[in-house]
């Protein structure tokens, strides 16, 4: 069986950094993960790093940073405060990577990167016959 996540996105909000009581770190964060149906929609994924993962993601995430996240659903139920039964849907991250440039405010504060990817942008146009070159078939050689 087979239980693997990957994701893409930008975090929401700055990680929240907490400790067991046993003293083992754990970072919870939402990824907004943009999609194309019909229109533009975006879907908000509740994440869930432990120890080492979460220190590097209390230490260097922040609001707005492009970040993958590798790891796997996890689906578990809770007893809410008014006594209701209640199932959250997370992913628990096995490997973290920040996918843009930290930008620092000077005070060895983690900044995200304000300018967007206009070369992610280009990704997954379109491609016209204008934009190809034609090779005929004859003995000439290939071109690269």
């Amino acid at each position: 069986m087979l239980n693997r996540v990957i994701l893409i996105g930008r975090m929401t909000r700055d990680p929240e950094m907490k400790y067991t009581t046993s003293g083992t770190a754990v970072a919870n964060f939402t990824l907004a993960i943009n999609r194309k149906f019909n229109k533009e929609e975006t879907d908000f994924i509740d994440i869930v790093a432990w120890r080492q993962s979460a220190e590097f993601c209390g230490n260097y995430g922040a609001k707005g940073r492009l970040t993958m996240v590798e790891g796997r659903l996890q689906i578990r139920s809770y007893e809410a405060k008014d006594g209701t039964k209640r199932k959250v849907a997370e992913v628990v991250a096995d490997n973290l990577q920040f996918l843009d440039k930290q930008q620092g405010t000077g005070n060895g504060e983690a900044k995200p990167q304000q300018k967007p990817h206009d070369e992610w942008d280009a990704l997954g146009k379109d491609v016209g016959l204008g934009d190809i070159d034609i090779v005929d078939g004859s003995d000439s050689e290939i071109p690269f």
